[in-house]
């Protein structure tokens, strides 16, 4: 059975910091480019990073650039997202995702959902204000 468990989350002051972690189980996903979106309350679920099955190619949302980082550990078959001086806005269920073999097509569409073909259940991720 093929899953990906995002943890991590939880409740943070602005300004603080969190580490998502996104584990592959049944699925190798050292070959496949992974992403991670949110979805705030009453929102749709938005971009906030990709990166290439290699780590080569790294991609930002504008609203995060700066602030957070994505990074895999393909030996480990884990994605992880630090994100750091978070903010109220970034309140979301954070979700990661990953998308398939085709490469080139991915560099472009990095930031549509239809490019991911598997995804984990979310973690909730609040910042206070």
């Amino acid at each position: 059975q093929v899953q990906l468990v995002e943890s991590g989350g939880g409740v943070v002051q602005a300004g603080g910091s969190l580490r998502l972690s996104c584990a592959a189980s049944g699925l190798t996903i050292s070959t496949l480019p992974m992403g991670w979106f949110r979805q705030g309350p009453g929102k749709e679920r938005e971009f906030v990073a990709a990166i290439s099955w290699s780590g080569g190619h790294i991609y930002y949302a504008d609203s995060v650039k700066g602030r957070f980082t994505i990074s895999r550990d393909n030996a480990e078959n884990t994605m992880y997202l630090q994100m750091n001086s978070l903010k109220a806005e970034d309140t979301a269920a954070y979700y990661c995702a990953a998308g398939t073999h085709q490469w080139s097509r991915w560099a472009v569409r990095y930031m549509v959902r239809d490019e991911y073909e598997k995804w984990g259940q979310g973690t909730q991720v609040t910042v206070s204000s």
